[in-house]
């Protein structure tokens, strides 16, 4: 017994001395998981994972079912050259002009293997030539079919083949809290995805645009972001980033993209008719205060108020005077002034509406046939 105690004491001995030899000759060994850099020094590497399995809350696979489909757009605008440039005395007064073309940048995003792109309009407008570059290097000019700048959107067409192409979301069920990630060219460094969440829906009365129905999101948006893709987390497209409210031009985590529903709308009635044919009635209307009210004599606290009526137009043939309060449109409540411009737009000229409005304390029922909506002029669309 005691010789076996002596024999287990030198082996633990021995071991011990081992070990302490060991950790400090060669600590890496002692270290699980450790390799050996080239210089020998000792590192820990992480298992290999399996790429076709991405991580927990990765959106990899919705980026890159949908990055392909977004491209950078590039537009050059020839300078506006002053007939008196070459005149002596005004070189000698003012200097010699700069008349080097103006660049811009944008994005856009390939909606159909026909080669459409949806882009805003404030991308390409005044554009001399648009240049397209894909994911894939390829490059292309782009001609424009049509543009809409009450929405700020414009539709291009590029020729080539095998394109990727973007699928279409269904925008009317997103909902406040859904994560979204923002695809596109910010500051020309080249294609970024960025992500956040839905922060509201319905935006409006921003004065961006004469339609405004916007997605607001705190994903990072910046110059250069423009007309690019607001996708879900399956990769869909939801909407069209457009703007971004800033005090210093980059990102402050609120920004706004116009859904797909009214890219949709814009691109076929631009293929189609080579416009977007709008209702219209009209009328001057403005948001119910109770001065307006107490002005007209009217006795409502919703609705919106007219205020003007174009003699000749719709609304004043089909009776409708200032200091109506239009209720309802069909069977659609109008609530603000925002809600019945895109009632009305969405209205089909020629075909007759049933306007629900209330003058003085009666409530009448109006049959307006909407006639189509002109174009604004242009000082109004100037962004």
């Amino acid at each position: 017994m005691k010789r076996t105690w002596l024999l287990f004491s030198q082996a633990v001995t021995v071991l011990v001395a081992a070990y302490f030899v060991v950790a400090t000759l060669q600590p890496s060994w002692l270290q699980r998981g450790a390799t050996l850099s080239g210089a020998g020094i000792a590192l820990i590497e992480a298992p290999p994972s399996n790429a076709a399995q991405p991580a927990p809350g990765s959106f990899s696979v919705a980026a890159r079912k949908a990055a392909p489909a977004v491209v950078s757009i590039n537009t050059s605008k020839a300078a506006v050259r002053n007939p008196r440039s070459n005149d002596p005395w005004f070189q000698f007064f003012f200097g010699d002009q700069d008349n080097q073309p103006q660049a811009g940048l944008g994005s856009g995003v390939i909606i159909s293997p026909d080669g459409y792109i949806l882009t805003n309009n404030h991308v390409v407008e005044g554009a001399d030539e648009i240049a397209v570059t894909l994911t894939d290097s390829r490059h292309a000019r782009a001609r424009v079919i049509g543009t809409d700048p009450e929405t700020d959107l414009a539709i291009l067409k590029v020729e080539l083949d095998k394109l990727p192409v973007i699928a279409l979301g269904n925008s009317d069920e997103l909902a406040v809290g859904d994560h979204v990630l923002a695809i596109g060219n910010p500051f020309g460094v080249g294609q970024t995805v960025t992500s956040g969440i839905v922060s509201a829906l319905g935006r409006s009365q921003l004065g961006i645009n004469t339609f405004e129905n916007f997605i607001q999101t705190d994903a990072a948006i910046n110059p250069g972001n423009s007309g690019g893709a607001l996708v879900d987390v399956y990769g869909n497209l939801q909407g069209i980033n457009t703007a971004i409210y800033s005090r210093s031009g980059g990102s402050m985590g609120i920004g706004f993209a116009i859904p797909v529903s009214t890219a949709k709308m814009v691109l076929d009635g631009i293929v189609k008719d080579g416009q977007v044919t709008r209702g219209w009635i009209g009328v001057e209307p403005s948001e119910l205060s109770p001065e307006l009210a107490e002005t007209f004599g009217v006795k409502a606290t919703e609705g919106v108020i007219v205020t003007g009526v174009l003699q000749g137009g719709p609304g004043a043939q089909a009776g409708m005077r200032p200091g109506d309060v239009i209720l309802r449109v069909g069977d659609k409540a109008i609530t603000s002034v925002p809600a019945l411009l895109s009632t009305v737009a969405a209205l089909k000229p020629g075909a007759p509406a049933n306007f629900q409005v209330l003058r003085g304390e009666r409530t009448l029922n109006l049959g307006v046939t909407p006639g189509l909506r002109p174009k604004p002029p242009r000082a109004l669309l100037q962004r």
